[in-house]
């Protein structure tokens, strides 16, 4: 079966006292990487909760490979694989005992391919995993994901607190899952050096809404940091930027169309920008902060 999206997400909408998913909408493109960013808290593990059906959406349509998340949910589970920061498997087992487990649950479970991830990554098969360290369990549960043919990775916070050079193991691996075409990932972070890596799309969320998606390389060439004095700054129409930050000796405005601020404010200074400045500028544009929101 043909589909243009590995993930296609429409309206989502899931209310808690306090916190409310609100109507997020957003694609995965089959054959790409995605990186959701967001703060904690923003709503990442909601919506990759729902996606799952780890919980019961309140409004709005998840597709996993054209096909509806809860109607075809074995279906579609059979060919995607989930990571998430904390070990979901019991600690008093080991390798052996889970490839087992694992063989009973999945139809394409491939032990020999498993075996040559945890040769890859130096894990032990025999030792249980309460005697692993944070890194070896997130290269378990990701062998464990690669070993079943799945299409489709789903990450959550799948590298938070883990050292650079496994974290540079990990991103290298992404790279080469996705090569076949038909592999997608998404992948929430808020460590966005990563994603700035590996990412073909990005989407960022805050305070259950989405602030921005899109092709990573076009939203870093959009935006840009205009700095002037605040002279300068009381000129500039609030039309043309997101959120200001003032400090003793000027302003940063993050703006949302550098090529046209180049032509208007060509005597300032404009430089590119990061993922992690352009989602602190978008988060602060909507808090009462000392920084200045043009919106």
């Amino acid at each position: 079966m043909e589909y243009e999206n590995a993930i296609e997400i429409k309206d989502l909408t899931k209310r808690y006292d306090g916190f409310t998913l609100d109507h997020v909408s957003f694609n995965v493109p089959r054959g790409s990487i995605m990186g959701f960013i967001g703060q904690n808290g923003a709503g990442k593990t909601t919506t990759i909760h729902s996606i799952l059906n780890v919980i019961r959406k309140d409004e709005g349509e998840i597709k996993i490979f054209g096909l509806d998340h809860e109607s075809h949910e074995i279906e579609v589970k059979e060919q995607m694989a989930a990571v998430f920061d904390e070990l979901p498997f019991p600690e008093d087992l080991n390798a052996k005992v889970l490839s087992r487990i694992l063989a009973g649950i999945y139809k394409e479970w491939d032990d020999q391919r498993f075996q040559s991830y945890l040769e890859r990554f130096q894990l032990p098969y025999k030792k249980k995993f309460s005697k692993f360290s944070k890194g070896m369990k997130m290269k378990l549960q990701l062998a464990s994901a690669l070993s079943h043919n799945a299409k489709l990775l789903v990450m959550d916070e799948a590298t938070t607190g883990l050292d650079p050079v496994v974290r540079n193991e990990f991103l290298d691996l992404f790279l080469e899952f996705i090569q076949e075409e038909n592999h997608s990932i998404l992948m929430s972070s808020h460590i966005t050096s990563d994603l700035e890596k590996v990412a073909d799309y990005v989407t960022f969320i805050d305070r259950g809404k989405i602030l921005l998606t899109g092709m990573k390389d076009e939203i870093l060439d959009q935006h840009g940091v205009l700095k002037c004095s605040k002279a300068d700054f009381a000129q500039i129409d609030p039309k043309d930027f997101i959120s200001a930050r003032l400090t003793d000796f000027g302003a940063e405005l993050l703006v949302r169309d550098r090529a046209k601020a180049a032509k208007t404010y060509s005597g300032l200074v404009l430089d590119k920008t990061t993922l992690e400045e352009i989602m602190l500028f978008y988060v602060s544009a909507g808090k009462n902060t000392k920084t200045f929101s043009a919106n």
